[in-house]
């Protein structure tokens, strides 16, 4: 009996302990009000809302299903509309069916790229401009890179954009630890250089602050402006001044008409020592959704301590990347060959002919606009109004879908962007709904 007693006190005991136990998880679960108990990265938490394009796909999808019946057409993200020219179609489907022989198949491939490939881009965009095919890295896109080159950089560095810019490069910075929190405007620790029509879209340097990494694209998106070669030669030598690395997005230095803007910034003297560029076949092939680009690290672009950057790019792409789809760089082999290159220019001619019918538009309702000329975008201004409440307007009166300029920072304010990326039907049908909406303002 007395032994039963002890048996029954210490499964009390025992009991009573899992209880309090559990009852102690219970709590700390209802502590953390998460199923784990890691923290989020604050640098998230700075990220005032979700990234710009989906912003507008959510609102986009709300507009639709409020009127269910209307016809909504896209000029909002930049993303491209007509087929894949045949040649370079049949190429990638030549590559995918070779995968089915013994012959044709092929596992991993060199994470920088295949050899033909870098040597074909090295020989059409830089055979002027000295870039050896080993400074080539060929990946699935320039916006994956620009990431790839933060991860490089680390949170240390200080950084400057072009204001407005592509909201990739303001994000990623972010979200890497570069910057403070939002004040209202902009990220503090972020040297916004304000381009506008005041400044013909380019920075006035004499008053930027000296940061180690300048983010600048030329065409630059979202304005459309080309930087001239003067600009561009006081922008080398602005960093070689203050010993900062210039990462220059050439995404669209195909639609460059003017011959006094250069489509690389290797044109300018002494950028190997100082620039990085990156580009992509997305607005040049119709390969948005295919993926396929490349960045050049010029092997003269060293560290402070000496150390090339070359060799910490490898050992990113080596480490963090398994190289581009082998079927995908066959298109983008037949990219760079005679029919393909002419089937490119074909497409972009295309692109910019929207562009121009767009610009004509606007300018003859009015409106204060820039653009078009050399790049793909038009950049419309609405002076004293908020830009998201245009793009509702816009989407409410005429069922367009722009960009609002404030998207792409602070100095984008009272403008919207029109991607001429669309089909030409929907073009002209744009056209008609601008002219009955907004008709004639002057």
């Amino acid at each position: 009996m007395q032994l039963n007693v002890r048996s029954t006190v210490a499964s009390g005991a025992r009991a009573s302990t899992r209880s309090r136990r559990m009852t102690a998880v219970v709590q700390a679960v209802a502590q953390r009000a998460g199923t784990i108990d890691v923290q989020r990265n604050e640098n998230f938490g700075k990220l005032r809302a979700g990234y710009l394009f989906p912003e507008i796909a959510r609102r986009r999808t709300a507009h639709q299903d409020k009127n269910p019946d209307a016809k909504i057409i896209s000029l909002g993200i930049g993303d491209t509309t007509e087929p894949l020219p045949a040649y370079i179609a049949d190429a990638m489907a030549k590559a995918a069916a070779g995968l089915a022989s013994r012959e044709g198949y092929s596992g991993y491939g060199a994470e920088q790229g295949q050899g033909p490939l870098r040597e074909a881009v090295a020989r059409t965009f830089y055979g002027h401009a000295g870039r050896a095919a080993d400074e080539i890295f060929i990946s699935d896109g320039s916006k994956c890179d620009i990431a790839r080159i933060q991860m490089m950089f680390g949170s240390k560095p200080t950084v400057a954009v072009q204001d407005p810019s592509y909201p990739v490069y303001v994000d990623t910075s972010v979200m890497m630890g570069m910057t403070g929190d939002h004040n209202g405007t902009g990220f503090d620790g972020i040297e916004y250089m304000v381009c506008n029509p005041d400044n013909h879209f380019f920075p006035d340097l004499s008053k930027a602050k000296r940061t180690d990494i300048i983010f600048f694209c030329s065409p630059n998106n979202p304005t459309g402006a080309a930087a001239t070669r003067a600009q561009l030669t006081e922008l080398v030598a602005f960093a070689r001044k203050n010993g900062s690395i210039l990462v220059y997005d050439a995404a669209y230095a195909l639609y460059i008409s003017n011959p006094d803007c250069p489509k690389t910034i290797y044109e300018i003297p002494g950028a190997e020592e100082v620039a990085i560029e990156t580009c992509s076949f997305s607005k040049y092939a119709g390969f948005t959704g295919v993926r396929l680009g490349w960045t050049v690290v010029p092997k003269a672009l060293k560290y402070a301590n000496g150390e090339p950057v070359h060799a910490d790019w490898n050992r990113v792409m080596t480490t963090c990347f398994n190289g581009a789809s082998n079927i995908v760089q066959a298109g983008g082999l037949a990219c760079l060959q005679p029919q393909g290159l002419a089937d490119m220019h074909a497409m972009i001619k295309f692109y910019k002919e929207n562009a121009q019918i767009l610009k004509t538009t606007f300018t003859e309702m009015g409106f204060s606009v820039y653009g078009g000329d050399d790049a793909p975008y038009i950049w419309v201004g609405f002076p004293g109004k908020p830009s998201w409440d245009v793009f509702a307007e816009i989407l409410e009166r005429c069922n367009i879908v722009t960009t609002p300029g404030s998207g792409f920072g602070p100095a984008g304010e009272g403008f919207v962007r029109a991607s001429a990326f669309g089909s030409r039907e929907n073009i002209l049908e744009a056209v008609r709904r601008f002219k009955e909406a907004y008709g004639k303002r002057n």
